[in-house]
């Protein structure tokens, strides 16, 4: 490992000036891929932000969707940017994509809206309401847990993502109430029982001297998952940070802020879900 010297924290320092201006500079959203033509509907909704295509799938099915007028719940029907679609009897667009990454605080909600008034991930975010309106939290942080949550606008990623077949790999600091020993943490690689099935770290490992703290990482996104695989093994969670997420770290990310992701990172997240790479 190489030593800090003041040419270097100078330059480390640069870095991030530069990055931070990169990102001042770069747009609110990617563009849309270009349409190819009339699109299948389920398509349609996914980038409209709806649903995913198989949840637009049953929407259609259940006969919430018209298309210039008229109910449909035929799968297979195409519309184009120009026909007028609606849900529910509200209208629908595909609008442009965007992608933020989140360093998410304490007593913050992962949804979109909260009747009772209190603060949701999206009252941290700014941007333009066309857009705002179409983001979504890729997956759920509860209350009490912080750290890396995607927002984007763009359906189809995120069920891949939230999908357990393509396994987006979460890293966790965690702190328990008491102790670890060598033989607990092996408990956790190889897996305890839930309620809702068995469940296995792909990683774990003690971070510092302190044993009550250690790293975890997951690919399923179970609820409260990392909690309730600490009770099993007799221990409270104290503390519970998501440090990383689909290859996203909060690097020269403060607790509460958020920023775009550049372009090398929206496509190296669709790349990894087997999506087609968007032209910025």
């Amino acid at each position: 490992m190489s030593k800090r010297t003041p040419k270097n924290d100078s330059v480390r320092r640069r870095h991030q000036a530069e990055r931070r201006q990169r990102q001042a500079d770069a747009p609110a959203s990617a563009p849309r891929p270009e349409p190819e033509g009339p699109v299948r509907l389920n398509k349609f909704l996914a980038r409209a932000g709806v649903a995913s295509r198989r949840e637009a799938d049953a929407i259609i099915a259940a006969g919430r969707v018209t298309v210039n007028g008229a109910v449909t719940t035929e799968m297979g029907v195409k519309v184009s940017p120009d026909d007028q679609v609606t849900v529910d009897g509200q209208p629908v667009q595909p609008t442009d994509l965007a992608y933020i990454l989140l360093n998410k605080p304490l007593d913050t909600l992962t949804t979109v809206t909260d009747d009772r008034g209190r603060k949701t991930v999206l009252d941290l975010v700014s941007i333009p309401n066309r857009l705002k309106s179409a983001l979504f939290p890729v997956g759920r942080l509860d209350k009490d847990t912080t750290g890396a949550l995607l927002l984007t606008t763009d359906g189809e990623l995120a069920h891949r993502l939230m999908h357990p077949s393509h396994g987006a790999k979460k890293l966790y600091l965690v702190e328990v109430d008491q102790p670890l020993t060598d033989s607990d943490l092996d408990r956790l690689r190889t897996g305890v029982d839930l309620d809702d099935g068995p469940a296995r770290a792909d990683h774990a490992a003690f971070v510092d001297d302190d044993r009550r703290r250690f790293g975890l990482q997951l690919h399923e996104g179970r609820n409260r998952q990392v909690r309730r695989m600490a009770e099993a093994i007799g221990r409270r969670v104290v503390a519970l940070d998501r440090v990383g997420y689909a290859g996203l770290d909060l690097s020269d990310l403060r607790r509460g802020r958020w920023r775009r992701l550049e372009p090398h990172e929206v496509n190296a997240l669709r790349r990894s879900v087997k999506l087609k790479p968007v032209v910025f």
